[in-house]
């Protein structure tokens, strides 16, 4: 009988495995890949994100710093630098083995090439059942992203507005080159289709080149994908890789009576720009830390509810107004899109991907300027 099974070694299963060894628990890691394994993402790690950890990123992993965007909208082009590092660029498959080597080291159990196949709860526990076996825990968390099946039993599926789909392709290129085209910035492109966008990202010898865009909205994603590819000559042929992004801010169910949905599986993610691993990160630590003072202090179990508590007070609210904030640019995206691509508005919005002002804050300084940047225009 463990006290705790964690389902997923991604960024949020491997923060709540940290917590949960740091606090003795005894743990179980379930991952059904083997690790380094590769991930679609454009491979941005922010300052928000790095703040939540416990130790230091080594520089081996980091591949280059970001201190700003470059946005796009109909011909118009805004290029905004902060003076401290906003982000860092990584591969995933690097940093998420990385991030399970420190959680290895807490001493908990670690399982890489068992997939969890269901599971069952239990007046006292919860039995887990994989391809290889069944095991018993007090409490589990799923970690599992945005792809599994399993938190399904726990809340509804979500609607093709309330997901959006990303395609992403590696695109080899020499450092020079890379650094003539877009050195130590993001490359955001909006406008090209309805609700979503596209990027470009100078990585370690290849960019990170992407879209995504709510599925409502995104019927022929390897098209539009294809499309995006071609207009910023790049004109071979390239592998795809597809993946889901839930909206954050729709109101999701996340625990049951021993288990905690986190991260991707929970729909934490930034509405607007498609940011998760911090919220990813952040769930996991909380998401442990209620179950270890659950099983320590021999708490009732009602108190498996703090985690909903603690993470809207902590982001929830914030994810909410990720997703008002995504509405409005996408109802009004003429004004709002025009508008966003200023450098007065890109340098403001900088500064909520740091979190040192939330969505609410920067929709508030945002709308009364609204009438200006119109003038200006």
């Amino acid at each position: 009988m463990y006290d705790l099974i964690i389902i997923g070694g991604g960024p949020s299963g491997s923060a709540a495995g940290r917590i949960a060894g740091k606090k003795g628990l005894k743990t179980l890691l379930i991952e059904k890949k083997i690790f380094p394994r590769y991930k679609p993402c454009g491979g941005a790690l922010s300052e928000h994100a790095m703040s939540y950890l416990d130790f230091e990123i080594p520089e081996y992993i980091i591949e280059r710093d970001i201190f700003g965007a470059r946005a796009h909208f109909k011909g118009q082009v805004v290029e905004q630098h902060k003076e401290s590092r906003i982000a860092v660029l990584i591969t995933r498959s690097i940093l998420d083995n990385y991030l399970l080597e420190k959680a290895g080291e807490t001493g908990i159990e670690i399982k890489m090439g068992e997939k969890v196949l269901e599971y069952q709860e239990k007046n006292n526990h919860v039995e887990v059942f994989t391809d290889n076996d069944t095991y018993k825990a007090k409490f589990i968390i799923i970690a599992e992203g945005s792809q599994g099946k399993l938190k399904y039993q726990i809340r509804r599926k979500d609607r093709k507005d309330e997901y959006a789909i990303g395609v992403v392709a590696e695109i080899e290129a020499d450092n020079e080159s890379i650094d003539k085209y877009i050195h130590n910035v993001i490359d955001l492109h909006f406008g090209l289709f309805k609700h979503g966008y596209g990027w470009i990202f100078p990585h370690e010898k290849y960019y990170s080149v992407g879209i995504a865009g709510l599925a409502k909205h995104l019927p022929h994603p390897k098209k539009t994908m294809l499309d995006f590819l071609n207009e910023n000559n790049f004109n071979s042929k390239y592998k795809l890789h597809g993946h889901i992004i839930p909206a954050g801010g729709i109101n999701r169910k996340i625990t049951s009576s021993r288990v905690i949905l986190s991260g991707d599986s929970a729909g934490f993610v930034d509405s607007f720009i498609g940011e998760g691993i911090a919220y990813a990160i952040r769930s996991g630590q909380i998401a442990s830390e209620v179950i270890s003072k659950i099983i320590l202090d021999n708490s009732d179990l009602e108190s498996l509810e703090r985690y909903q508590i603690i993470c809207s007070s902590e982001f929830i609210g914030n994810l909410n107004y990720s997703l008002i904030f995504t509405k409005l640019i996408n109802s009004y995206p003429s004004i709002f899109l025009k508008i966003l691509v200023s450098n007065e508005a890109i340098e403001k919005y900088l500064e909520v991907t740091t979190m040192k002002i939330s969505y609410k804050s920067y929709i508030k300084w945002l709308i009364p300027r609204i009438p200006m940047f119109l003038l200006r225009s």
